[in-house]
């Protein structure tokens, strides 16, 4: 296991919509996500509170960019004392210990940097590394009864998305709060259309079309285990990121899932390798084509290219009465129908979004509310994310619950790296 230098970060920009990844990855599953727009409203918050009666001790799995970044907006907050930090750099984990008044004694480095965290006498994590790690690192953090606030994606594999979902039940089982940090479900304007396209505005759900577009991952010059580690080196080797479709698109892939309630039961698809002089397995494009089992069909379009491109994190949503627009970046609306509605612009999603979350998370453990309905959708998203991987690489239709018996594991080799 692994703490990271860094994590997926989307870098927001107040002028243009322009964007760039910059540096920062055997029980059944829950057959369905149906999340109503009430219940995610639930997730989204509210303001803070006045007054706190007390801080939480906070950990921080990685501290990277996104991070250390979440850090501070945990900080300002003011409901969250940040206690100790944990990164597989000592570098990494001593300047957020810096940054945060961090005891040079809770700053922790290596493979079990975070089992060394979680004994420091913190009452809650993040977990904000290499999504290779989110699963392993979230199931030992509620095992050792602390509360957890996840990146996404919580998993690159079958077995960890399961094992998300089985550590979710298992949380609301311990009292324990365990929240997934999507931010599309808490904007104001894509809850409302959400809801809409929930209460049948849309009519009988015909096909979804949806995009996940950002520039290009860049290779590392060196594919040594740790150098793949670094800031973002990582993220075109797939046994630590899940791949493109999985570590990016996850947010469209989200939206979809929260839009249509439930997941899909097959795809099929085609990718490629795009960029100049790839040494990395990480593929640039995903053209994949979704099923569900009332017929509804889903295409999803993904590409990490310098083609001028915007980044688009979007959801297009068509019935046979309406039509409507789900959106990270941009206006999200519903038109057609009786229940048309002009919707609006996302604003500051990236870190407002963050912010509704932190938010939620205190309220939730102070409040006692241990309901976690996030870890099974996002279980249910990587799952879909997978599955999209596997039938687009391997050039062949599958089903869901071929991929969910197959159980397959991403392998990485952690040779020479320190403990």
């Amino acid at each position: 296991m692994n703490t990271s230098t860094a994590s997926s970060v989307i870098h927001p920009k107040p002028v243009s919509r322009r964007r760039f990844l910059g540096t920062a990855l055997a029980t059944s599953a829950v057959a369905g996500i149906v999340h109503s727009a009430d219940s995610h409203a639930q997730e989204a918050g509210s303001a803070p509170p006045a007054a706190f009666d007390r801080k939480l001790k906070l950990g921080l799995i990685g501290c990277g960019g996104r991070g250390t970044w979440l850090g501070g907006l945990f900080q300002q907050h003011g409901g969250y004392q940040i206690h100790a930090t944990a990164d597989y750099f000592q570098a990494q984990a001593d300047q957020a210990g810096d940054k945060f008044g961090v005891a040079k004694a809770r700053r922790f480095s290596g493979l079990s940097a975070y089992q060394r965290l979680l004994e420091s006498g913190v009452e809650a994590v993040t977990v904000v590394n290499l999504p290779r790690f989110h699963a392993g690192h979230a199931q030992a953090a509620i095992a050792a009864g602390c509360h957890v606030y996840a990146a996404k994606p919580v998993a690159i594999d079958v077995p960890g998305a399961l094992k998300v979902q089985a550590v979710g039940r298992l949380a609301t089982q311990q009292k324990l709060v365990y929240l997934v940090d999507y931010q599309i479900p808490t904007d104001p304007v894509n809850l409302e259309v959400v809801k809409r396209i929930h209460a049948g505005a849309l009519g009988k759900l015909m096909h979804v079309d949806s995009l996940g577009f950002s520039s290009v991952w860049p290779d590392p010059p060196e594919r040594k285990a740790e150098n793949l580690l670094r800031s973002g080196n990582w993220i075109t080797a797939i046994p630590l990121s899940g791949d493109f479709i999985v570590e990016y698109s996850i947010h469209t892939i989200n939206a979809v899932l929260w839009a249509v309630g439930k997941r899909p039961v097959k795809a099929s698809g085609r990718t490629r390798r795009c960029r100049a002089n790839a040494h990395g397995d990480g593929r640039d494009l995903y053209l994949v084509s979704y099923e569900f089992d009332d017929g509804l069909v889903w295409t999803h379009r993904c590409q990490a290219l310098n083609n001028g491109q915007d980044v688009l994190i979007r959801c297009e949503v068509y019935g046979d009465a309406a039509y409507a627009h789900v959106n990270y970046w941009g206006k999200s609306f519903l038109r057609g129908g009786p229940s048309q509605f002009g919707g609006g612009p996302v604003d500051n999603l990236y870190d407002q979004g963050a912010k509704r979350n932190i938010a939620t998370f205190y309220q939730n453990i102070v409040g006692g509310n241990f309901d976690n309905p996030t870890p099974q959708q996002a279980g249910d998203d990587a799952l879909t994310g997978v599955l999209g991987r596997e039938a687009a690489s391997r050039n062949k239709e599958l089903t869901m619950q071929e991929i969910i018996a197959e159980n397959q594991g991403l392998e990485f080799d952690m040779t020479g790296l320190k403990d």
